[in-house]
């Protein structure tokens, strides 16, 4: 879009900064509120004549009453949600706009390389309760994705993107019909080979699947899906295509039951909180978090398995057995880490007994000798 700041859409929205092509900063004038603005192209079709003076031709009306009816419906003032507040049609592009406060999103985040696992779990309790109240609402989000995620200043993440999410499945309804392959084609142009945004059902349970996408995005820096094209994306996701879950860590049970191919596999947002939370409760003190990731690994089908550290101490409550725990061990004893010895213990008598035989037995030969 053109414009710059101070520019006014809506006859309320000023532009705070230079718009990206479809995004912009305001503030809202009526309530002092910063916003973010998301724009949609729309087809000349549904917006064929209008000028400033014209009426929102119907298809253009109904995509903004559809918005507007989810943000009316969506909890209010839940914490962890960031707040609709509307949506707009100005010449050939629908507006939807959010509250927006200060802080990057998850995607920004991701720029600067994966999240600590206990990090990205205190994330994604933060937007399993968001999507708890939608549920709860009778609503899906249908658009979590890593730049729908933002992480405030005192680091709680909120999730927006849900008016956004519903213009573009309404104007893919709109252009495509309620299925079939135009609609999908459609789609495909809107939305992109973004694997949270192709589950393969709809509802509570398909933002649940996309929740565990985005885990493993934050956790690993990649979808554990292809993401090169979207024919490609979503025969990846039907066919149950992708990287395994215990790439995770310590996330990697609770990313696998959200990745099942089943709905009814799957925890609901409510299980999901509950088991962060239960994990969170045991987390380490965040400086030791990377170690932390380096020492736990989870084996496929199999419970987590904690990997000693070489050269720490353990103390003798650790559960170690053997002689490592005993301080027999390579690295042990009063050396502070020095070399075994190279003659074992047990055989220095014989060898010292033999020692003692053999200078007797060169002795008498001498004599023997000089005897004549």
């Amino acid at each position: 879009m053109r414009g710059g700041p101070g520019q006014l859409l809506a006859g309320r929205y000023r532009l705070t900064d230079r718009p990206e092509p479809f995004r912009a900063h305001a503030v809202d004038e009526r309530t002092g509120e910063s916003v973010l603005l998301r724009a949609l192209e729309l087809p000349a079709l549904l917006t064929a004549g209008q000028d400033p003076e014209d009426v929102v031709p119907a298809q253009a009306d109904r995509l903004v009453r559809r918005v507007a009816a989810v943000g009316s419906a969506a909890p209010a003032k839940h914490p962890r949600l960031l707040r609709g507040v509307g949506a707009f049609v100005e010449g050939e592009l629908l507006w939807t706009a959010e509250e927006r406060p200060a802080g990057p999103t998850a995607a920004e985040l991701l720029v600067d390389g994966p999240v600590q696992p206990y990090r990205a779990a205190e994330l994604a309790a933060d937007l399993a309760g968001a999507l708890r109240a939608l549920h709860e609402a009778g609503l899906t989000h249908g658009n979590l994705t890593a730049d729908s995620v933002l992480v405030c200043e005192d680091g709680a993440a909120m999730l927006g993107g849900l008016l956004a999410g519903v213009a573009q499945e309404g104007l893919a309804e709109e252009l495509g019909g309620p299925g079939g392959r135009r609609r999908y084609d459609v789609r495909a142009t809107l939305v992109g080979p973004v694997a949270e945004r192709w589950p393969l059902d709809g509802g509570p349970a398909g933002d649940c699947w996309a929740l565990g996408v985005l885990l493993h995005r934050l956790v690993t820096g990649r979808s554990p899906y292809p993401e090169g094209g979207v024919p490609e994306l979503v025969t990846a996701v039907r066919d149950g295509r992708r990287e395994h879950s215990a790439a995770c860590g310590p996330l990697g049970p609770l990313v696998e039951r959200l990745l099942q191919p089943d709905p009814v596999l799957r925890p609901t947002a409510e299980a999901v909180w509950r088991e962060l939370a239960e994990l969170l409760a045991g987390a380490p003190e965040p400086v030791d978090e990377e170690r932390v990731a380096r020492a736990v690994t989870l084996k496929p089908q199999a419970p987590l398995v904690v990997r000693p550290r070489r050269g720490g101490r353990r103390g003798a409550g650790s559960g170690n057995s053997g002689s490592a725990a005993a301080g027999n061990g390579p690295g042990d004893g009063p050396g502070g880490g020095g070399k075994p010895p190279r003659i074992p213990p047990a055989l220095l008598g014989p060898l010292l007994v033999g020692g003692v035989l053999a200078l007797l037995a060169l002795g008498i030969a001498a004599v023997v000798l000089f005897a004549g």
